[in-house]
């Protein structure tokens, strides 16, 4: 079970499955303003869509046109000058992002632990330059089953460029027979029994098809104690769960912002390093001249060799993406502004209503994958359609619904606390179990 400082904790004695006591709930919500900061497509009757795809794509916050807008006319104006004169000077316009990304995954304040740049994937691929460093005896890379394709890709690609068999490199920790969830005890046992051949544990937290939420600090803790270097993949996570990066003692996590954190399609992506290894300057590493030392990054005649900077900034390639990292901007302040930790406490309740009602529902239509413990879990219920589970998706996109479908019958719901209300939780399980 992940551990967080505050957990609330959802009981069916807590809920009601009245639509009156979801339209109680969301006049107690002390986040309820955040809604109206967000765009939200609409129907053809002109009402807004119950939008559960936040784990696919978040809304765009309201901010969003104006910041973009101040830098398209700060290129406009300004040009080339923009870089230091701009009201957002593009030059250090990444480091405005260093504490708010610090807060978001539990990184050491003033530590330089976290750094937004690239898309997920590039940024694996460095992290994995640096950490999956094999020998004859380890040389191994946990991932857990099913994990999202393109970090299979990217692993797969770092074990075949080291002269290594993914079919026997790559270790992929599964559910039981006739179970969906991983458990925890099978972890620990993977890791006793293989930790000393382990060079990487890398999960996706949370995973993309379940749902379900790994103990970061237990298994930081036992892959650490065998000798393993851990990452986390938190394309479900940032924005989502409230984890203690630093505390918890993890080497590496990556993330994109598209997803919770609502920067839009393509938006740059984050990284965090733990201090530990972020002063290392002699990591190996991919470089390039944005993470050189700063002070002396424009002195091109002397044809020097890379300094890294400190933190993880030293991973940076190139000069930030800054149309991207201005909806970035937009949404890290709502994300400031609100706490995720009280966003996550919100979340454990309205997940666990939607679980309650669909349960109540008592349909044999659907099975819930997501584990129960809240601390299991995310904004994400993922809902094994027994019967006719592509006829039963298309009959929420009629209703106004949108969220997605995961080949072969998984269909997943994500009502993010940001936007998202009880009310609309409601309604989405009388649309789900009536259909």
């Amino acid at each position: 079970m992940m551990q967080t400082e505050s957990t609330e904790t959802t009981k069916a004695d807590q809920f009601e499955a009245t639509e009156e006591f979801a339209l109680m709930l969301d006049a107690s919500d002390p986040l309820a303003k955040w809604r109206e900061q967000f765009h939200c497509p609409t129907g053809p009757d002109g009402e807004r869509l119950i939008y559960f795809a936040g784990n696919s794509l978040g809304l765009q916050p309201k901010k969003t046109s104006e910041y973009v807008q101040q830098e398209i006319e700060d290129w406009q104006k300004l040009a080339v000058k923009a870089h230091l004169g701009g009201r957002k000077p593009w030059y250090s316009y990444h480091e405005n992002f260093r504490e708010a990304g610090a807060r978001l995954v539990g990184a050491k304040p003033g530590a330089r632990e976290v750094v937004m740049m690239n898309s997920l994937t590039v940024n694996l691929h460095l992290m994995l330059v640096t950490f999956y460093q094999p020998t004859e005896t380890r040389y191994k890379i946990v991932m857990e089953w099913p994990a999202f394709p393109s970090d299979l890709y990217a692993v797969s690609t770092h074990l075949r460029s080291r002269g290594l068999d993914p079919n026997v490199a790559l270790v992929q920790i599964k559910p039981r027979e006739g179970e969906h969830i991983i458990r925890q005890e099978d972890i620990d046992a993977l890791l006793e029994e293989q930790g000393d051949s382990i060079a990487v544990v890398w999960l996706g937290c949370p995973n993309f098809y379940t749902g379900q939420v790994f103990d970061i600090r237990h298994i930081t803790a036992k892959a650490n104690e065998k000798g393993c270097v851990v990452g986390f993949d938190l394309a479900h996570g940032a924005g989502n769960i409230a984890p203690k990066l630093h505390d918890w003692e993890v080497d590496f996590a990556v993330w994109c912002s598209y997803k919770y954190l609502n920067s839009g399609p393509g938006a740059v992506a984050g990284c965090f390093v733990h201090e530990k290894h972020g002063n290392n300057s002699e990591l190996l590493r991919y470089a390039g001249w944005w993470g050189d030392d700063p002070n002396t990054r424009f002195q091109m005649h002397r044809q020097r060799a890379f300094k890294p900077q400190p933190g993880a900034d030293g991973w940076q390639i190139s000069n930030p993406p800054i149309l991207t990292m201005a909806s970035l901007r937009a949404s890290l302040e709502m994300f400031d502004e609100a706490g995720i930790d009280n966003l996550r406490a919100k979340s454990i309740k309205l997940t666990g209503y939607l679980r309650y009602l669909i349960e109540q529902a008592g349909s044999e239509a659907f099975e819930i994958v997501t584990p129960a413990d809240p601390d299991s879990q995310g904004c994400q219920l993922s809902l094994l359609v027994l019967d006719k589970p592509k006829e039963r998706f298309e009959a929420l996109n009629v209703a106004g619904v949108v969220c997605d479908f995961r080949e072969p019958n998984v269909i997943r719901a994500a009502p993010t606390p940001m936007y998202n209300t009880f009310h609309e939780v409601w309604r989405f399980a009388e649309i789900l179990t009536k259909s």
